[in-house]
């Protein structure tokens, strides 16, 4: 086998997952031409949810991130995540934002785009693939990896087929809520690579103490790539940490090739930030404590504790233990989607309303009809028929891919925003985050004039680094 390759996420999931995605590009600025230097086969610097941060939280212009760091690290591919037809917000986009978005997002020096939709609705993502081939970046298509009587090896490989028939350049075992299991790793990326020919990445999160170990038995068992992240932001709910990979595979026939002596160099650095995260209160040392919760329960972390503060506002918490047993039928109910944002909120929230109220669906969400009716895409199972017509009443269901029903809307936000646009890109910021980027324009254009006198205090209050 080819030597296995790394991506480091320190730039973008590993801060996501431990301090909320707040680390400012001030903080990556010193260390990224040395990284550079590393050889890594990627590195994730953007997507998910820093496109939100930087905005909303850090008063940064998300795009001249991605322009700084391209800049500073010419020889390393960077990668992002991308929520299909939803990009980086929280509804589906009609295909002509998409488009835009993928032809700047490229322009600006993205490599290769990791895609994945939260039902593994292939139709959600026909679009942003082309869109990412067209512009010549390299699409990464991921599986939103989860668990139940459905989910079996052959519920994988068919998807994966489908992945490579859409065109995909290759393929991400994604498994957010940290469920795989290292024989499980095996098994699966065995079952894949025998049908399907794409090279494999892994990505898993070190929330139940088995990332490591699932790594390894996944590069056993054929993946190419797999996700890590620097030390001082490893474990916990990021990522196994990159130099002990490293330092696992030397001398081995899937040596990495990588130096740890940089390694360890760039670890230095890494460790000042995290001293530095933790003295703030941005990172509480409890995020870097496993947790196999999301093993027993098959509920991810966040959303367990998502569903303990919902029943703590209603004074029901001794529902607990119910809602856990009420969350795999309400899912049956749906469809099985995986429980990934936005599924596992939605899935989560009517468990709790059917607990509480004493009587199943008496109070359903809209979010709940919206699945059950077809908003998100089509879910892992058909949903009942009888149960949908409960659900939504005499309302249509979508039956086909949920965007083949938004008319164009770019010229139409384009017009929305026309006052704050400095450049090309704002229109994108705008499409996704609204009021929030409207904000961030606002304190962009008092920057530049020098009228903002209170800038510095909001920036502290918001950001204490």
């Amino acid at each position: 086998m080819a030597k296995v390759k790394i991506t480091e996420t320190v730039l973008r999931d590993a801060h996501q997952s431990l301090i909320a995605t707040r680390m400012p590009i001030s903080d990556m600025l010193p260390i990224l031409s040395e990284m550079d230097k590393v050889g890594y086969y990627s590195a994730e610097v953007w997507g998910g949810a820093t496109f939100d941060a930087c905005l909303r939280f850090l008063d940064e212009d998300p795009w001249e991130r991605l322009r700084t760091i391209r800049k500073a690290m010419p020889n390393t591919k960077l990668q992002m995540l991308f929520r299909g037809q939803n990009m980086l917000g929280y509804r589906h986009y009609a295909d002509d934002v998409l488009e835009y978005f993928v032809q700047k997002t490229v322009a600006n020096g993205m490599d290769i785009i990791r895609i994945f939709d939260a039902l593994n609705d292939i139709r959600n993502l026909e679009t942003a693939i082309k869109a990412a081939k067209k512009e010549g970046a390299h699409a990464q298509i991921a599986i939103s990896y989860t668990t139940g009587e459905v989910f079996t090896d052959e519920y994988y490989v068919n998807y994966a087929k489908q992945i490579r028939d859409a065109g995909a350049d290759s393929i991400c075992l994604k498994d957010m809520a940290a469920l795989l299991t290292p024989y499980k790793t095996e098994q699966l990326v065995r079952a894949i690579k025998s049908e399907v020919d794409l090279p494999l990445q892994i990505h898993t999160h070190y929330t139940s103490g088995l990332a490591s170990m699932c790594l390894l038995k996944g590069i056993e068992a054929g993946a190419d790539i797999v996700d890590t992240a620097m030390s001082p932001l490893a474990l916990g709910t990021s990522h196994a940490p990159t130099e002990s990979i490293v330092a696992a595979l030397q001398g081995t026939e899937y040596d990495t090739g990588l130096d740890l002596i940089k390694l360890n160099e760039i670890r230095d650095y890494f460790m000042t930030l995290r001293d530095k995260y933790i003295k703030s209160g941005l990172l509480d040392p409890k995020m870097l404590a496993t947790d196999t919760g999301a093993l027993i329960y098959q509920v991810p972390g966040g959303m367990l504790s998502n569903l303990l503060s919902q029943l703590k506002q209603a004074g029901k918490e001794d529902k607990l233990q119910d809602v856990l047993n009420e969350v795999p039928r309400v899912r049956k109910d749906a469809g099985y989607p995986p429980l990934v944002t936005p599924s596992s909120q939605i899935v989560g929230t009517q468990a709790v309303f059917n607990v509480i109220t004493g009587e199943r669906y008496k109070t359903v969400t809209k979010e709940f009809k919206g699945i059950v009716r077809g908003e998100y895409g089509r879910t892992p199972v058909p949903i009942d028929p009888e149960f949908r017509k409960k659900i939504i009443g005499d309302e249509e269901p979508i039956e086909c891919r949920p965007a083949d029903l938004l008319k164009p809307e770019l010229d139409t936000l384009r017009k929305e925003c026309a006052e704050w646009i400095e450049q090309e890109e704002d229109v994108l910021s705008y499409a996704q985050f609204g009021q929030v980027a409207v904000k961030f324009f606002e304190k962009r254009r008092a920057k530049k004039y020098n009228i903002d006198a209170d800038h510095a205090d909001k920036e502290s209050a918001v950001h204490p680094l």
